[in-house]
């Protein structure tokens, strides 16, 4: 969300084509998505306290690098294509991968009879931010140029990451707690979480790819529309204002379906919020195949806007609910490769829908298609959720 702001000044200052960077997006982004589940692997080993702070400080590192991805290229004499894709393999991996699946982790280790209502408070945050950073980082450019508003991002991170350092702990027994803060030499104040499972296990459930298929799907729509907004705009006949106006409405959704699914989702499971997150998915694509409307601006940011709510919950509880605690890491970083790579694909999808078909509207079909597989994949598709057990 927050480099696809920067698309048009790169292209500008690199002389790269939309397709080109697009094309950088894509490699960079999947050879990222490559290394997540060694990544989780490490989570298990080592601990958020430990991989927060790197990855802050990682992340803040390559936001550096890309906003000197023009001199870079001026003392190389060329190679814009390869530097962009070094810069966004890196962004991807230690931001939206690495820094995003640990922080998630180590949250929800803390908590457990109202797990999904503090995982739901936690997406309030992301949601709202995902939704309303292009809006945000839009005024930083044109208040400080695309350059200090990246290095603006790299300050912000490696703050971030000093202050994770002094308060995160991984887990609760780390300060003599259980999960909600009983008493860990209390009996009555055990939670029994259910089995874990191993990676193998997970990965030869349909249900782990049930679930990983329709997040990172929306990973990919998400990112390629957030990527294009200002052409696909354009070629509604809307302008980059209005394209930029998307992100607030669509903020407000995303964070009023969050706290309701929060509220909900403790005394439920999850497939009928997996249910009602593809239909709006799909409600939210019609819309933006018919963007030229009044209506469908709308459709594209309640569709789009509600379902990024239900995103967020539903990938904070899906892997700890159904394989357990004890390889979280590992498992939930396979499934955000596999978003990480999806999301990948959507930009330079899009783009080479415009390419060679002149408009955009060939992939949003091609999308809403998929998508409604994966409704009916979802309805038909049994899920015995287990539950955790607690003594008090």
């Amino acid at each position: 969300m927050g480099m696809a702001v920067f698309t048009d000044p790169l292209i500008d200052v690199t002389g790269l084509s939309r397709t080109e960077l697009s094309m950088a997006y894509l490699l960079g982004t999947i050879g990222s998505s490559l290394f997540l589940t060694k990544a989780g692997q490490w989570y298990d080993r080592y601990g958020g306290r430990v991989m927060i702070p790197i990855a802050s400080l990682c992340l803040g590192v390559m936001v550096t690098f890309i906003s000197s991805v023009d001199y870079l290229t001026g003392l190389l004499g060329g190679g814009a294509f390869v530097l962009m894709l070094l810069g966004y393999f890196g962004v991807r991996f230690f931001g939206q991968g690495v820094l995003t699946s640990c922080s998630r982790n180590v949250l929800i280790s803390w908590f457990a009879k109202r797990r999904g209502l503090i995982s739901g408070l936690r997406s309030l945050f992301v949601s709202f931010g995902f939704s309303i950073a292009p809006l945000l980082l839009a005024s930083l450019i044109a208040l400080y140029d695309w350059r200090g508003a990246l290095w603006f991002l790299a300050i912000m991170v490696s703050i971030y990451g000093a202050i994770a350092l002094v308060f995160i702990r991984d887990n609760p027994a780390s300060i003599g707690v259980t999960a909600d803060g009983g008493d860990l030499a209390n009996t009555h104040d055990r939670v029994f979480e259910v089995t874990s499972k191993t990676l193998r296990e997970a990965k030869r459930d349909p249900i782990f790819w049930i679930y990983s298929a329709s997040l990172g799907f929306q990973g990919l729509i998400g990112t390629a529309l957030t990527f294009h907004v200002v052409s696909i705009f354009n070629e509604a006949g809307r302008n980059s204002e209005e394209a930029f106006g998307y992100f607030l409405p669509a903020a407000i959704f995303s964070v009023s379906a969050n706290l309701i699914a929060s509220w909900l989702v403790d005394r439920y499971s999850l497939k009928p919020f997996l249910l009602t997150k593809l239909t709006l998915m799909t409600i939210g694509c019609c819309g933006l195949l018919n963007l030229n409307e009044p209506w469908g601006f709308w459709l594209l940011a309640v569709g789009w806007g509600c379902s990024g709510g239900l995103w967020s919950v539903i990938s904070n509880l899906v892997h700890i609910r159904f394989f357990g605690p004890l390889n979280l890491g590992a498992i939930s970083g396979l499934s955000t490769s596999l978003t990480v790579f999806a999301s990948a694909i959507g930009p330079a999808a899009f783009s080479l829908s415009l390419d060679v078909f002149g408009s955009y509207s060939e992939a949003i079909k091609i999308s809403i298609g998929i998508v409604t597989c994966l409704l009916i994949t979802a309805v038909i598709t049994p899920q015995n959720e287990p539950s955790p057990r607690f003594e008090s």
